[in-house]
């Protein structure tokens, strides 16, 4: 490394200068840590006044590593800031706010990416040390567990009713009335199940969760328990997910230590604990039932419903079962009340959904907006094209089992209903994008291929239809389009599509039809431009 040409700081009273940088999966790929590392080598060298805070990212991931300095004015922001960019960044001392380096970005709050957004689940991620109570406290955390521990079970999970909380998932099912299932059950034992194994392509928002702002989750959680008269939660953790895992344990001892978790919670004589419980790289432990039997310590499979995990759950006992965003969008509910988090969103979609923008896009990253503006929007003020250049052909929304989109369809809000409409769903909010360089048969084929090899094999639709669907795809694109054949292996594949939808146990081979039948249906040129002719 060679020396960096800037003035030792020889004072012991000179003001220290605190730099956030994120260390959260995603800028660590990029980089990050070897950008903190070069930083306080050089701080330690020169006697800068120099501390850095490891947050998590803002989500603002083409422009990661970002760089946030605290100043009297607010956090200014720099990036993205590569490792070779660090003496630079040093010697210029943008530590002190340069507004003339090349990768000054001004205040981040002001990052129009950024203000565009509405956070309020995200409210505190890539702000706060994601490890620091005292932190999370000072920007409203445990708000909510305050105001639960005075209400009753009941009043609580009206509040969660009334605000209109949906799950955060494929379903979409209202989140006060499972709770209040599981409220009026009759059990010995009772508990919330975290679902964190996060599957859906292009998503991230539960890892960025867990890894920013680990104690948001925790915090739902709890309420949870208290809602429902649950003692014991596991967050079932998706396997590939090992910073989260080091931070979730962390963050659950460092509760557990300051009585947030445990037996008598803040004084209360209420008690809850978490454990946190690995998934095995299967895509259908995403599916409640199929969790819980791994959880069990089962293999994967789905059970049959009802009963309702709710009745009839975790070992057999009642049983809250959400994802991540759904827990961790509570606190904000209890904390400022049911009428405020009404007050985002549109018809029966209310509050706000993180929306992941991924795949061949020039802006990725997480923008958090109440329901309601179109997806159009969203690709064009956010996401800022394809990162090739080339016009987007194909959307894809709510994972692998989610419908490919045409521009025609761009206009639809992002609403659970208005997706429903077209026969799409928005899921987790995962947004994948394609540019016109993409065969949309292979992606048709993909999805009856990613359904044959996660498939559980319980229900004979999904587990036989998926590798049907290979071969009846196949036949299309080896057929002579003028052939009788052809014809018939179109009809063939729409009858197929109609018994998975309809015969299969669970939504793994009952969504797969989707994304091929949008695929047959917006893009057939698709299946007749690789054809023998």
């Amino acid at each position: 490394m060679s020396s960096v040409s800037i003035p030792r700081n020889t004072s012991k009273n000179a003001s220290m200068h605190t730099l956030y940088i994120p260390r959260d999966t995603t800028a660590l790929s990029l980089g990050s840590d070897k950008v903190a590392n070069i930083i306080q080598h050089l701080a330690d060298k020169n006697n800068l006044p120099l501390h850095i805070v490891r947050n998590g990212s803002r989500g603002l991931y083409w422009l990661e590593p970002m760089i946030e300095i605290q100043t009297e004015r607010g956090r200014v922001a720099y990036g993205p800031v590569k490792a070779d960019d660090v003496e630079d960044f040093i010697e210029s001392l943008c530590w002190q706010e340069n507004e003339g380096h090349p990768l000054y970005l001004g205040l981040t709050e002001e990052i129009p990416y950024l203000k565009k957004q509405q956070r309020l689940t995200f409210s505190r991620v890539g702000i706060i040390d994601p490890l620091c109570i005292d932190d999370y406290c000072e920007h409203g955390g445990f708000l909510g567990l305050k105001q639960a521990l005075l209400d009753s079970a009941q009043q609580i999970v009206s509040t969660v009713t009334d605000s209109g909380l949906r799950g955060r998932g494929g379903a979409a099912f209202p989140t006060g009335i499972k709770w209040q299932t599981v409220l009026n059950a009759s059990a010995d034992q009772k508990y919330i199940v975290c679902n964190a194994d996060e599957g859906d392509s292009g998503t991230y928002a539960d890892r960025m969760i867990m890894e920013s702002d680990p104690f948001c989750l925790l915090e739902g959680m709890i309420i949870a328990g208290l809602a429902v008269g649950a003692t014991v939660g596991f967050i079932y953790l998706r396997e590939e997910y090992p910073l989260a895992h080091e931070v979730l344990n962390k963050a659950i001892e460092l509760a557990t230590n300051e009585n947030y978790l445990g037996k008598n919670i803040q004084g209360s004589s209420k008690e809850f604990t978490i454990e946190v419980r690995l998934g095995v790289r299967a895509y259908i432990c995403g599916e409640e039932t199929a969790l819980m039997e791994s959880i069990e310590g089962k293999r994967g499979m789905v059970r049959a419903k009802p009963p309702l995990p709710a009745i009839n759950g975790l070992w057999q006992k009642p049983t809250v079962i959400n994802n991540v965003i759904s827990l961790a969008s509570v606190p904000i509910i209890l904390a400022k009340g049911a009428n405020y988090y009404q007050d985002f969103g549109m018809g029966r979609s209310r509050g706000t959904l993180p929306f992941q923008l991924a795949g061949n896009i020039k802006q990725a990253g997480l923008v958090e907006l109440a329901f309601g503006p179109s997806l159009h929007s969203l690709l064009k003020d956010f996401g800022g094209g394809t990162r090739t250049g080339k016009p987007i052909k194909s959307v894809q929304v709510g994972g692998p089992l989610g419908a490919y989109l045409p521009e025609s369809q761009w206009h639809t809000a992002l609403d659970y209903e208005a997706f429903t409409s077209i026969n799409a769903v928005l899921g987790h909010g995962g947004i994948v994008a394609f540019d016109n360089s993409v065969d949309m048969a292979e992606q048709a084929r993909f999805s009856m291929e990613f359904c044959a090899e996660e498939s559980c094999g319980k229900c004979t639709p999904c587990r036989i239809g998926s590798t049907r669907g290979i071969e009846v795809i196949d036949k299309i694109l080896s057929t002579n389009k003028d052939s009788a054949l052809f014809e018939e292996n179109f009809t063939l594949l729409e009858d197929l599509c109609e018994t998975m939808t309809y015969g299969s146990l669970c939504a793994m081979g009952g969504m797969t039809p989707f994304p091929v039948m949008s695929a047959l249906k917006y893009f057939p040129e698709d299946f007749i431009s690789s054809h023998k002719v």
